[in-house]
């Protein structure tokens, strides 16, 4: 295709439309400053009126949820409306791999200009300088970020800016087998952890399945599976940068929940993936990501039920984690080429993209201006998920998301909790002193710096 710029919409673009102002965020970060040099400080000093979008740039990318063949679909059609070629790379299996692979790249220069980040690596390549503040770039490209879901959106927010914008995104959900259900002559999804205990022992005593409720294993995200547990109980992962909150009464409670689930043989921790399980049949309820619902409703031969997830005695309403990844803009590229970036990630994000790319992948609509209809339509289930969404979900807790090594730390932490006899409390107080020398050791020297 021609690199000729043959749109307008490609050409310098001035918006009457102001940058949403940080007063009218749902969520402000609260957090140790970061230094003068972040990208964010550089982002001011860029005179956007000023800049023409490059008319070349590459898109990093692990093509999440077996994404590619949409992928190229709407960068054809991006350059199709603007004449910007766009380079896909595939730069990694999984979002770890991009990340490292784009955090390697900052030495020799050869980085890609947007860049799937997901939720857990995106604050990591902020800290080390790497990504660009959207917020401006965005409004200079003719964006508009208010019609973000605004939870989704407000996981990129540090320091009064954004430093990506929703991709593929997803929540947790609850599953259910409703042929086992009915079975066991039970009508309803559980509402609160006490009901799911309730319905996991009439599952068993119904002599329907052996293992009605399924934990994921250390490699399958169970910090954050189980954050909704947590949070239901009044405990977390952490308050913001404060561990103590992963060993206050309610993270307590929680975990014991969970370990006396396993011990009193109505749950087990999967070998694999619970979503593997609960489609084979082998378990009757999991929780997992919305992401898993196209693959699991094709793949069970019995009727697929989701609901929202359960509530506990202290927290019922936001008990639902945000997950999966955005894009992010790279610091290191030319003016010009984060110009052309913000455009592509605005395309890539459209109303009507994100519902395209949510029939083909199981993520979910990142605009609140989505029509989302047809997915209904196709999947009922879809707009449990979507509704889930809208009235459920809050962000995740830092020490997971933002604290590099902390969701391993947790994971290791949770798996041997539920496979072992291991004491909660002294499990949950070793795994505080680890994520707090994690954190004094290996991040607050960078945002301090």
């Amino acid at each position: 295709m021609s690199t000729t710029i043959r749109s307008t919409r490609a050409r310098r673009v001035t918006t009457t439309m102001a940058v949403l102002g940080v007063a009218t965020l749902g969520l402000t970060a609260c957090g140790p400053a970061v230094g003068a040099s972040s990208p964010g400080a550089s982002a001011a000093a860029t005179d956007w009126a000023a800049i023409e979008p490059a008319e070349s740039i590459s898109f990093w990318t692990n093509h999440p949820g077996g994404s590619q063949a949409i992928e190229q679909e709407l960068v054809d059609g991006f350059t199709e409306e603007t004449g910007i070629e766009v380079e896909i790379v595939t730069a990694g299996a999984n979002y770890e791999e991009v990340s490292q692979r784009f955090q390697t790249a900052q030495t020799s220069g050869d980085v890609g200009d947007l860049v799937v980040m997901s939720d857990a690596t995106w604050f990591t390549n902020h800290v080390n300088g790497s990504l660009l503040a959207v917020d401006d770039v965005f409004a200079a490209a003719g964006g508009d970020t208010a019609t973000y879901n605004a939870t989704l959106f407000d996981d990129y927010l540090y320091e009064d800016a954004h430093y990506a914008v929703p991709y593929a995104r997803s929540t947790t959900i609850y599953y259910y087998n409703e042929d086992h259900y009915a079975q066991a002559g039970l009508t309803e999804a559980p509402t609160t952890w006490d009901e799911v205990r309730a319905n996991s022992q009439a599952l068993i005593d119904a002599g329907v399945t052996e293992t009605a409720f399924s934990f994921p294993p250390a490699e399958d995200y169970p910090a954050w599976m189980m954050n909704n547990l947590v949070w239901s109980y009044g405990g977390g992962w952490s308050d913001e940068w404060d561990a103590s909150a992963v060993t206050s009464e309610g993270t307590v409670q929680a975990v014991q929940f969970a370990q006396d689930a396993v011990q009193d043989g109505w749950a087990n921790v999967s070998s694999g993936s619970p979503a593997d399980d609960f489609a084979a049949g082998a378990t009757s309820q999991f929780i997992g990501s919305t992401g898993s619902l196209g693959g699991v409703t094709e793949t069970a031969a019995f009727e697929v039920g989701v609901a929202f997830l359960p509530g506990g005695p202290v927290e019922q309403e936001l008990v639902v984690p945000t997950g999966g990844a955005g894009i992010a803009i790279s610091s290191a590229s030319t003016p010009e080429e984060q110009l052309a970036a913000a455009m592509l990630a605005d395309h890539l994000t459209s109303a009507e993209n994100t519902v395209a790319f949510s029939s083909e992948t199981g993520y979910m609509p990142v605009r609140s201006d989505a029509d989302a209809s047809a997915l209904y339509a196709e999947n009922p289930n879809f707009e449990v998920a979507v509704n889930q969404l809208e009235t459920r979900t809050r962000t995740q807790d830092y020490m997971r998301v933002f604290l590099p090594g902390g969701d391993l730390a947790l994971a290791t932490a949770l798996q041997r909790i539920l496979t072992t006899d291991a004491d909660v409390e002294e499990a949950l107080a070793a795994l505080q002193t680890e994520l707090e020398g994690l954190y004094e050791n290996d991040l607050r020297p960078q945002l301090e710096g």
